[in-house]
């Protein structure tokens, strides 16, 4: 994957990617460090508030501002978005209302809503050849299983020795440097779109895209069985590991290491798979493995184990499960370059940021309310049962041959 980086494009928007996830992790410590400062021992209200505005932003803003920007040079659209979110970061540490930190944070989500499809949209025209995209996916995914890694222990190192308000300069940082790289890259010429065609139409135009070609409708479906299981992990997993197993704070942090690094694994190892077998058998396979873990979850919670036996096989689950969704993200955009045309790319790319994030905002209230209500072994069944069906979903409506050359669908064709 190293040789993909020599590619002088590929490496400065590689780079802008980095840092700016870097940045985004340092916001995330500091941001739960304000909401403790003025909410106290609510914060977990305000925090869980502010993570359903991000998901209502990607769901609803990315497609309007992918329609309404469609003529805007992918340069100038870039840099914007980081430059609307340095601004926000530095504006956070003064607030002194919750409903500031809302309305904040669904500015900034709102540009990073507009910031990463069009990212994504631009890669397959910088990275052409397909070996060389899969490397590029493959370094994508290492980057956000890194930072969701390391941004938590960068903070920490840095709250040693500055206030955590200085954590959203740091934050500020990273989107300029990602602006100044993007700035210095040459991005392919954007393709217009039909100001013709109805608003509505131009909005919903991936999605129609995604409805229409088989294995699209296939990975919707992988969608909602990747959210389910990344809900069970992301949500549950601090009620796992402290009232199941009566661990401590590093068990949790252990715990999402092992889903990260089984994602990672995947992450190296997924050139060399797809040179072997198809999207098609990896991603279905991935699909079908998920409800397996998330069945063994539900059998942990349902025997409680040892706190040392629940532990290792906490671990071994959290693994397989980073592994299984790591087989779906990591082709997904292989698909979207594969089933989209250089007219409708960016309206692809931007249906499938927000169609996948609307899962979550069915999987996330499954994960915390089931959990909370009717306990932990519901949740994780409920959880499987969804991440079962729609990989049935998926292996049903994905046929096994298909046409290798996308029809041209025009926008506002139904």
């Amino acid at each position: 994957m190293i040789e993909v980086l020599r590619r002088r494009r590929f490496r400065r928007l590689f780079t802008a990617q980095v840092v700016a996830l870097v940045g985004t992790g340092l916001l995330t410590v500091a941001l739960g460090l304000l909401a403790y400062d003025l909410a106290g021992s609510d914060a977990g209200a305000v925090l869980g508030t502010a993570l359903a505005i991000k998901m209502v932003a990607y769901v609803f803003v990315a497609p309007v501002i992918a329609a309404v920007a469609d003529r805007v040079p992918r340069r100038v659209l870039l840099v914007s978005a980081d430059a609307i979110r340095a601004v926000i970061a530095v504006t956070l540490p003064f607030v002194t209302e919750v409903w500031q930190i809302y309305l904040l944070i669904f500015v900034l989500q709102a540009a990073s809503a507009t910031f990463t499809p069009a990212f994504q949209a631009v890669i397959p025209a910088v990275l052409v050849d397909e070996d060389d995209y899969t490397r590029g996916l493959s370094l994508s995914r290492l980057a956000y299983d890194l930072e969701s890694l390391l941004s938590p222990v960068l903070a920490a190192a840095l709250l040693t020795l500055i206030d955590y308000n200085l954590l959203f300069v740091g934050t500020a940082a990273g989107f300029v440097a990602s602006a100044a790289l993007v700035v210095r890259t040459p991005l392919p010429r954007l393709v217009p779109g039909d100001r013709t065609v109805p608003l509505i139409e131009r909005i919903t135009h991936g999605a129609q895209v995604m409805v229409q070609r088989p294995v699209l409708r296939g990975l919707l479906a992988m969608n909602l069985a990747v959210a389910a299981a990344t809900a069970l992990v992301m949500v549950n997993t601090v009620i796992y590991v402290q009232d199941l197993l009566h661990g401590s704070a590093t068990g949790v942090a252990l715990l999402l290491a092992c889903y990260g690094g089984g994602s990672m694994l995947i992450a190296l190892t997924m050139p060399r798979l797809l040179s072997s077998f198809s999207d098609r058998r990896v991603m279905l396979t991935g699909s079908a493995a998920l409800p397996v873990g998330l069945l063994a979850a539900a059998a942990i919670a349902a025997i409680q184990p040892s706190a040392e036996r629940g532990s290792f096989l906490l671990a071994l689950a959290w693994t397989a499960l980073g592994a299984c969704t790591s087989m779906i993200n990591t082709p997904s955009a292989r698909l979207l370059r594969a089933e989209s045309t250089p007219e409708n790319r960016t309206a692809v790319f931007t249906a499938q940021f927000s169609l996948s994030h609307a899962c979550f905002l069915l999987t996330y209230p499954i994960a915390g309310w089931v959990g909370a209500g009717a306990g932990q072994l519901t949740a994780a069944l409920t959880l499987a049962a969804i991440a079962t069906l729609a990989a049935t979903t998926a292996a049903r409506v994905w046929p096994a041959t298909t046409p290798t050359e996308p029809e041209a669908v025009p926008a506002g064709r139904r």
